[in-house]
């Protein structure tokens, strides 16, 4: 059995060697593939923080009245919070968003001459209410106009809320993460066949160059599995190879692209890369891998039906 393994690996290193152009090939296609898959990784992950931050900005705010009580704002903050679909609320006193009013007007002397002619507060308190996600935010507007028409028959205390001003901008955005995940989806699925296809034929290329051998091998009782085995071999070393060589381009290219993204996207791409290269190597060289033993299993099954 030993025998035989090192007959199956010495084999396979003297195939891959002695058909070094065919090789090439087939590793020039792999990483190609994978130098693909790798930047749709790195891309989908800067999409996807650029979108959470998109959806970290978007929100529901409801204004009180300015003679709302604390205690009647409390309640409706709890009642929110008890809800599944809510993220969280945040309450800004109504002292605290005069003192942001004036903050962002500090440098208009109308507006703060007649901020100091007034002797109340004219601005109210106000919640803002962020969802566990976009598509939430429907039932939440809802659930805020139900809350609103029943407490004005008692004691007035949502004044207004801006979900329909907000409303464009958040089904833009629901729409752009639905239609990103379903493109990603569907590109995926294309680049795995086209991958395997790809490498499939590379591969039978190299297998159909040695053809002879196998009908001689077939002839002198060789099991199947003898026969697979450098293939197989070669194979995994395709994909090994492909993986690693992967990594070596991709690397100057975020290396440079790092600044780039981390001034419009505040992400950081080289950081990326180095904090999940663990990740990153498994993927792309387990996939190599992987690639490269079921094409050549695939492509040396036609040579050993009966």
């Amino acid at each position: 059995m030993l025998t035989s393994l090192k007959r199956v690996i010495r084999a396979g290193f003297i195939g891959f060697w002695r058909n070094a152009f065919v090789s090439l090939s087939a590793i020039f296609v792999i990483v190609v593939t994978l130098t693909v898959v790798g930047g749709a990784m790195l891309v989908g992950q800067l999409l996807d923080t650029s979108l959470s931050q998109i959806k970290d900005k978007v929100d529901i705010n409801v204004y009180m009245v300015t003679t709302a009580s604390e205690d009647a704002i409390g309640d409706l903050k709890s009642s929110l919070e008890g809800r599944s679909d809510v993220r969280q609320v945040i309450y800004t006193s109504k002292e605290e968003a005069l003192q942001d009013f004036r903050d962002r007007h500090k440098s208009d002397e109308q507006i703060v001459q007649a901020l100091e002619e007034l002797d109340d507060n004219p601005l109210g308190g106000f919640l803002s209410i962020r969802a566990e996600d976009t598509s939430r935010y429907e039932s939440i507007a809802t659930y805020l106009e139900q809350y609103q028409e029943a407490e004005q028959t008692t004691s007035p205390l949502i004044d207004r809320i801006n979900f329909n001003k907000n409303k464009v901008a958040i089904d833009k955005l629901t729409e752009i993460i639905n239609t990103t995940e379903q493109v990603t989806y569907i590109m995926t699925i294309i680049l795995i066949v086209s991958s395997i296809l790809i490498a499939f034929n590379t591969i039978r290329l190299t297998i159909y160059t040695s053809k002879e051998e196998i009908s001689v091998m077939r002839l002198v009782g060789a099991s199947n599995m003898f026969i697979r085995g450098p293939f197989i071999l070669q194979g995994v070393m395709y994909g090994l190879i492909s993986g690693v060589v992967t990594l070596l381009i991709l690397y100057p290219v975020v290396l440079w692209l790092g600044p780039v993204t981390e001034s419009f996207f505040s992400f950081n791409i080289f950081e990326y890369f180095v904090t999940n290269f663990g990740h990153l190597f498994f993927v792309l060289v387990g996939s190599g891998i992987v690639l490269g033993t079921v094409s050549s299993t695939f492509a040396i099954a036609r040579y050993l039906r009966v």
